[in-house]
């Protein structure tokens, strides 16, 4: 990992940026034809709802080119003014699958749903031609001041962790490799699936 690419790397709230780098970070990437609606779709995503809907949920949400707004649904990583990576962060409540019945994130776990003082990380992309530079790590511990000045108790996030010598497609993996979070400060808190962790900071305890 590149371990100065933080003083390098800037970051803006997505409604600050304009859809059209969003656009280039997403490129024709599986992230791109999901829209970050994977987890706010109840039901089957792909079938449920057609690409130009989701892009046009996704704008809405991010509210690109839109400084004023008070809302946005993640932030936008720039390397030397170009655009180079994405990470959806907000409100756990904003996620209507994540507050059905998946495991993911409350086997084993007793907690609020309805807690919006929760905040999560969903997703990550980095832009081709810039991956294996350790844009996903910055952008990880850029989310926690990010979501803590907003008013986070907490921030969580579903990792995965292939088993050694087994490889997890980027559609999957879009979640976040289990050692972004650990090296941002995330602790883990259950492991509900055989893959799938959850990592959560406490910013009262931290």
């Amino acid at each position: 990992m590149n371990e100065t690419l933080d003083d390098k790397l800037t970051f803006r709230p997505a409604n600050e940026a304009s859809w059209e780098d969003l656009q280039a970070v997403l490129g024709k990437s599986d992230a791109g034809q999901c829209h970050c609606q994977r987890f706010k779709t109840r039901g089957w995503m792909w079938s449920v709802t057609t690409e130009p809907e989701r892009a046009g949920l996704m704008r809405e949400q991010t509210n690109c080119d839109n400084p004023a707004a008070k809302q946005t649904s993640g932030l936008v990583g720039y390397l030397d003014g170009e655009p180079v990576g994405w990470c959806a962060v907000e409100p756990r409540t904003a996620y209507p699958r994540l507050l059905g019945r998946t495991p993911v994130p409350w086997k084993g776990r007793q907690e609020d749903k309805d807690d919006d003082s929760v905040w999560v990380i969903t997703c990550f992309v980095t832009r081709l031609g810039y991956r294996r530079r350790g844009v996903s790590y910055a952008m990880a511990r850029a989310t926690i001041e990010y979501a803590r000045e907003r008013g986070a108790r907490a921030l969580e996030g579903y990792p995965m962790l292939p088993a050694a010598g087994k490889n997890v497609p980027w559609g999957e993996l879009h979640v976040g490799h289990y050692s972004v979070f650990e090296e941002a400060g995330f602790q883990e808190v259950s492991h509900p699936t055989l893959r799938r962790y959850v990592m959560r900071i406490d910013f009262e305890d931290s």
